[in-house]
């Protein structure tokens, strides 16, 4: 059904032109409400050219971009418009486009909710507010035929060219493969299989997403699931803290495995990790809190201000000066950190002891190199016979051994673990017989 809006909040009402209830063809043919004949197989009122029936222009903007923030090409296109269509009175541009005394049409074609059945889907019923358009029933599989068709009768009817707001409010949907209900490629399809005569079919980007726009996504689906979802409602940074470990590990094991693929989506559990803490804390109201900008913020002052060869007229000569620099500069951060009575600052502050001992070992030796610090001292004295510590000594200094050899220790006993699973994996094959 086709309606009119005074203004994304206005009343609707019936549309001059609107499709006649149940019709699959466009008001005013002398064609039976019922008939099935499909919509568009005779010449319809209003068209341009034998074979095409009106202009329809598909305005693609982004959610993550501020209303109104459109090119001058889609500013100009909506003006000269004949009609002006949105599929929901909540699209986010609605509002802009009413301030500029833009009428904005309100196209309602409901999408079934829940999972759609398997195997033959029944016709609508017209008193569910989705008619069946042409032939035989429309697929509640398949909304945007329904919307392709109105779309087009729109379009014959119009005395100039008829603009669909693609796209909607950025909430996330199931099955559409960006994220987002946004189904302009499905429309797209859906259009290119109308019988002719059918519009003539532009698709106009407005407003695009920058670099990272989709972060804004993320964000937002968070605060979603905080709000509705129980489990992740009760989480706290305690109780996700496993996790902390975990995904960077999943992400590792799939950087070894050469699977870009596996890689990009343990990254994403990576990032969600940052997103979630981020969420929890901007829950807090006891003056503690921060939120997922305030991280972005702190991040990027950080970069900047390691990075004046960069950001500032500092000149370098390479890559072993721009780490000097930021040795000095890390160095210089944690003086002006330090309270009066604190102890004098180490070139070892900072290093985690939460990591893994190779790993740790090996962070230790790198950063105290970078600060001149003798190499002699990995080498531990006489231990007075004592097994453990002496085991503990003799692994360091493997790991200064391969230093040395510009090996990473963390790296390679991964390796050696791998190789090692492997060969247990073909000998319990070789005792099986395959099997």
């Amino acid at each position: 059904m086709l309606t009119s809006a005074d203004g994304p909040a206005g009343p609707a009402i019936p549309a001059g032109s609107a499709e006649l209830a149940g019709s699959a063809i466009p008001a005013g043919s002398a064609e039976p409400a019922g008939s099935a004949e499909p919509a568009g197989s005779a010449e319809p009122a209003g068209s341009r050219a034998r074979g095409t029936a009106g202009q329809l222009i598909l305005l693609v903007t982004s959610p993550r971009v501020a209303p109104g923030l459109l090119t001058l090409s889609a500013w100009d296109t909506l003006r000269g418009a004949a009609r002006v269509l949105s599929g929901s009175a909540d699209h986010p541009q609605l509002p802009a486009l009413a301030d500029a005394g833009i009428t904005i049409d309100i196209l309602a074609v409901p999408v079934p909710a829940g999972p759609v059945p398997a195997g033959p889907v029944p016709a609508v019923s017209p008193s569910a507010g989705l008619a069946p358009v042409g032939p035989g029933p429309v697929s509640a599989a398949r909304p945007e035929r329904q919307l392709a068709r109105l779309l087009a009768a729109a379009a014959a009817q119009a005395n100039g060219p008829v603009v669909w707001l693609a796209g909607g409010p950025a909430r996330p949907a199931l099955g559409t493969g960006t994220g987002t209900a946004d189904g302009t490629g499905a429309l797209l399809s859906a259009l290119s299989e109308l019988e002719p005569p059918a519009p003539v079919v532009t698709v106009l980007v407005g407003a695009a997403d920058l670099p990272g726009a989709r972060l804004l996504d993320l964000v937002a689906t968070m605060a979603i699931l905080r709000a509705e979802c129980p489990w992740d409602a009760k989480q706290t940074h305690e109780s996700l803290a496993p996790h902390l470990l975990e995904e960077p590990y999943e992400a590792l094991e799939a950087l070894e495995s050469g699977d870009q693929r596996a890689l990009r989506e343990e990254l994403g559990d990576v990032l969600l990790q940052v997103v979630f803490h981020a969420q929890v804390a901007s829950e807090r109201d006891d003056g503690t809190g921060y939120t997922v900008d305030d991280i972005a913020d702190g991040i990027v002052a950080k970069l900047v201000r390691r990075h004046p060869h960069v950001f500032a007229d500092v000149a370098v000569s390479g890559a072993d000066e721009v780490t000097q620099n930021w040795d000095a500069i890390k160095k210089a951060e944690r003086a002006e950190k330090a309270a009066p009575g604190d102890a004098a600052a180490s070139a070892l502050d900072g290093v985690p002891f939460g990591q893994p001992a190779l790993a740790l070992a090996a962070q230790l030796q790198r950063r105290a190199a970078r600060a001149a610090i003798p190499p002699e001292l990995a080498q531990a004295g006489p231990d007075g016979g004592d097994p453990a510590t002496e085991l503990g000594d003799r692994l360091f200094g493997l790991v200064a051994a391969a230093r040395a050899e510009g090996l990473d220790p963390e790296t390679e006993l991964r390796a050696a673990a791998r190789s090692y699973t492997e060969r247990v994996r073909a000998w319990e094959q070789a005792q099986t017989g395959g099997r």
